[in-house]
């Protein structure tokens, strides 16, 4: 029986580069909210085995709200990255992992405006599909 290794993924935070928040009126009582998220992966070409992924995510509610981010993840397999594992690794896995730390930023930033919004807890988010992958050099 054959046993082949996984390559490790490890992850070293996230930095939140960019935030604006704009409030259009007082808070209403429902506050249904739609999500985006865009992430992009960047591949560093010196080290083949290190990568980050700048998310752009928009929350708003059309009447009363909209706040933008910019977040980059930072990450290294224990592998060069091939296309199976761009596929496994790079387009699923790593932006789970980093969605959770830019929630948590979400619900901290929105519970610090006071009674504008209130806390917002948004829903996880599930990445699938393809993920737009740039060949470019970010330390």
């Amino acid at each position: 029986m054959e046993i082949n290794n996984q390559p490790k993924l490890s992850f070293y935070g996230v930095d939140i580069t960019n935030v604006a928040f704009d409030a259009k009126a007082p808070r209403g009582k429902e506050m249904n909210v739609n999500v985006e998220c865009n992430p992009v992966i960047f591949l560093n070409k010196k080290k083949k085995d290190i990568f980050n992924i700048i998310m752009e995510v928009k929350v708003e509610n059309e009447a009363y709200f909209e706040l933008s981010l910019r977040a980059i993840g930072k990450f290294k397999l224990t592998a060069e990255i091939t296309e199976e594992i761009k596929k496994k690794f790079l387009t699923a896995n790593a932006p789970a992992i980093m969605f959770p730390y830019i929630r948590s930023f979400i619900a901290m930033f929105t519970a610090n405006l006071g009674n504008v919004v209130g806390t917002l807890t948004i829903p996880p988010q599930f990445f699938s599909g393809e993920i737009p992958i740039v060949d470019d050099c970010i330390d």
